[in-house]
Parts: structure tokens; sequence; C-alpha cells
């Protein structure tokens, strides 16, 4: 019975030995020139000062409600596509729920909306 999930084990060490070896050979030999730009921090658009970077700092919202915009649009893929290619079999049961899926996602696009998310000053 072990020797059915043999194949499988083989691809899981065949993948580690990969990504080992990947990362080995990408640090040795690839080139590393640091200079203090690419050392500086930067997040959302914002470069930090020196003085406010110790107590800390604002960012703005905005960059993290673009990403869960993005995320809701990929969830919204991941999820339709399926439901797409199986609709004649599902019938009016899987219209019904993917019509309250929907309903659902445009609503966090309205919230999204209200929330100024998709504008841009």
């Amino acid at each position: 019975m072990l020797a059915e999930y043999l194949p499988v084990a083989v691809l899981f060490v065949i993948a580690f030995l990969f990504v080992a070896l990947s990362l080995l050979v990408s640090s040795k030999l690839g080139p590393s020139r640091p200079n203090p730009v690419k050392n500086a921090a930067y997040e959302s658009g914002i470069i930090p000062d020196p003085e406010t970077a110790v107590g800390g700092s604002r960012f703005p919202v905005r960059f993290y409600l673009v990403a869960m915009l993005f995320i809701i649009f990929d969830v919204e893929a991941v999820f339709l596509y399926p439901w797409a290619t199986v609709l004649r079999d599902l019938s009016w049961y899987g219209l019904a729920v993917m019509g309250v899926f929907v309903a659902l996602l445009f609503e966090s696009y309205y919230y999204v909306l209200r929330k100024g998310g998709l504008e841009w000053d």
C-alpha cells in the first residue's frame, strides 16, 4: 500500500532538491552589488525619513485597500470559472448559489467604493 505513494515521495524529494539547488546556485553565481539605494526601506510609495522611521509613521491605507480589491477579483475568477464549466450539471441550484456569491462580491465592491478605495488623489 505504501508503494503507491512512492512516486509522490520521489516527486517531493526532487522538488525540494531543485529548490535548494536553485537557491544555492543563484546565491553563488548571482551578482551582489549592494548600495544604499537598494538597501533603503520602501513601502507603498513612501520613502520613510530616518528620524520618523524610528518612532514609527503612518502609511496610507489606500495601498492595502487596492491589495484587498485585487484579492477579491482573484477569488471571483477562481470560483466563477469552474462554476461556468459545470453550470449545466448544477442546474438552478448552482445558479442560485452563484447568484448569492456574486451578490456578496458586489457588496464588497460597493464597500470599497464607499470607502474611497478607487479614488486617486
